[in-house]
């Protein structure tokens, strides 16, 4: 595990950005899980000011860790967020982009995701293997769309599961832990002052961490960093 601890939401984003355009640059195909939030909202809005003519975007391919069950259009769709910070910005072929078809029934999309992965992706002992897994952190411990009360949904053996927001009840599509443990790189964006004492809890292993989401991300590859700002650190520096 690398912990990189940066001043501020856009001193992470300068960072993350600059390590994402070196492993693009790195590789032929670069297939990446890509996560919603304001912090890589942030993220998103760097990499258009500042790469979008200095990133062969004809090398990315994009996925989602997971998606808000609801339609394109709808402002808490994870899909929408990407458009409208980076997408819209950047020169990528329409083909490179697959998103969770959030307006369909959610049963059926996480199965048929599950399959598009299996199909898309090279396969790592028969696992879809993404180069790149970008997650956030809430400030429950929550990571991707598995939550504390659905841990269980992280050792499933398949692919993709809906699982249910224990306050709102609003059903979302996210990949399980197979998959993001079969990633070649893993990363961790946090920011902000609310995720400070999950982050020390799941870095240095204390409190309540294994019953934490977050606290699962374990690759295979051993390719694990976390961009925290200053306020997410606070507990850890």
């Amino acid at each position: 595990m690398e912990i990189k601890i940066l001043e501020n939401k856009t001193a992470v984003a300068q960072s993350f950005s600059a390590y994402f355009a070196e492993l693009v640059q790195s590789q032929d195909k670069l297939y990446v899980a890509l996560s919603g939030g304001s912090t890589p909202k942030t993220v998103f809005d760097y990499l258009a000011s500042e790469y979008a003519n200095k990133i062969d975007w004809n090398k990315v391919f994009f996925f989602w860790g997971d998606e808000r069950c609801v339609p394109p259009t709808d402002s808490e769709s994870n899909y929408k967020m990407t458009v409208d910070h980076l997408l819209s910005k950047i020169s990528i072929p329409e083909a490179n982009v697959f998103r969770v078809l959030g307006e369909n029934d959610p049963e059926e999309e996480a199965l048929r995701y599950a399959e598009l992965l299996e199909n898309t992706l090279p396969l790592e002992k028969g696992i879809p293997q993404f180069d790149l897994v970008i997650l956030g952190m809430g400030d429950d411990g929550h990571t991707a769309s598995i939550f504390p009360n659905s841990i269980y949904l992280w050792d499933s053996s398949i692919n993709c599961k809906v699982a249910i927001h224990p306050d709102s009840g609003q059903k979302r599509v996210t990949i399980t832990g197979r998959v993001i443990n079969q990633a070649k790189h893993v990363v961790f964006l946090v920011t902000g002052a609310s995720k400070k004492e999950k982050v020390r809890e799941v870095i240095r292993r204390e409190g309540e961490y294994n019953s934490y989401p977050a606290s699962m991300v374990n690759p295979s590859s051993d390719s694990l960093v976390w961009y925290l700002d200053q306020e997410a650190a606070q507990e850890i520096k």
